[in-house]
């Protein structure tokens, strides 16, 4: 099948993962010596797209060595399971606390029904594949792995979620985000930087942690950053400056509309609009109808998981 994907110059490519919508989630494949690890791996439905794109670069499915999930989220893990089924030589490489979820993904296909009911869920994520234990490998932090060569180290990043890990790699000073660096759609570009923006998705956004996680990545001096959402972007001060900014206005708007009696509803309007104005502010060519459509799934997901921490802030 035809695979959408985007080639760097450091053997590295950005799969499209065909969630929701094109350009919206994708997957990273790193080529070294004749090997290749993904670095996240969108749903099972994905994984046609893996195969295609290692097909295209000449590598067979024997070919691949890991599977990374930089958490356990299922736009970046669902397909995780697939991964290691059609790649039978790979070893999956998973934060301490998302380890038992790939093993078995009970919880997670639950919770999930929960909340998208049982034909939308399939819909979206298709099968949850278990990953036998022999074949897991648990990076705690600081932990360091060769692959064919290339030094990459994994670094405890929560803020986003407790299960959240991000990979360095020093050499071609790069990181492998997932959602630790936001969201970044490459539509919203404007020819000078791209538009960052957090995400702050359900159910375990913490602020806190999450500037101290952009602090930790910030102090590496990296040039590139690979997001889940979307691709390769360059990283200056100015992309951590605003990611800060953006999360302390969020919480903002959270605290000011606290006791509201709806407030999921009335923070899922203000974070929209928050966000329609930074756009435009940003100088995204976008007429304002279709920076309002991209912007919608992402404030209602935003604002989910800023409304549960607000719960769970409240119980202590």
């Amino acid at each position: 099948m035809p695979s959408n994907y985007i080639d760097y110059q450091d053997y590295t490519s950005t799969i499209d993962a065909d969630y929701v919508q094109p350009d919206t989630a994708g997957f990273h494949l790193m080529i070294e010596n004749g090997r290749a690890a993904f670095f996240d791996t969108g749903t099972s439905l994905s994984l046609p797209n893996a195969k295609a794109v290692l097909k295209e670069k000449g590598l067979s499915n024997d070919d691949v060595q890991y599977v990374v999930p930089t958490h356990v989220h299922l736009d970046h893990a669902g397909g995780a399971g697939a991964m290691m089924r059609a790649f039978p030589r790979a070893q999956m490489i998973v934060h301490p606390k998302g380890a038992r979820h790939m093993i078995d993904p009970t919880k997670l296909w639950r919770s999930t029904v929960a909340v998208y009911g049982e034909k939308r869920a399939n819909q979206l994520y298709g099968e949850i594949v278990p990953v036998a234990k022999d074949r897991v490998i648990v990076a705690e932090d600081d932990t360091e792995i060769d692959f064919q060569g290339r030094k990459l180290l994994f670094i405890d990043t929560p803020g986003h979620a407790r299960h959240h890990f991000c990979v360095i790699d020093r050499e071609r000073r790069a990181v492998f985000a997932g959602d630790m660096l936001g969201i970044s759609y490459r539509i919203f570009d404007n020819g000078l930087r791209p538009f960052v923006f957090p995400s702050t998705t359900p159910v375990q956004f913490e602020p806190e942690a999450f500037h101290d996680s952009l602090n930790r990545i910030a102090d590496f001096d990296l040039t590139y950053g690979y997001l889940a959402h979307f691709g390769r972007i360059e990283l200056s001060e100015c992309i951590f400056e605003s990611l800060h900014e953006h999360t302390d206005r969020f919480v903002d708007i959270a605290m000011q509309i606290e006791n509201e009696p709806n407030r999921e509803s009335v923070l899922i309007d203000k974070l929209a609009k928050y966000l329609f104005k930074q756009v435009k502010t940003h100088g995204s060519p976008l007429a304002d109808d279709k920076i309002r459509m991209c912007l919608a799934m992402d404030a209602k997901l935003n604002a989910q998981g800023i409304n549960v921490w607000l719960d769970q802030r409240n119980q202590y």
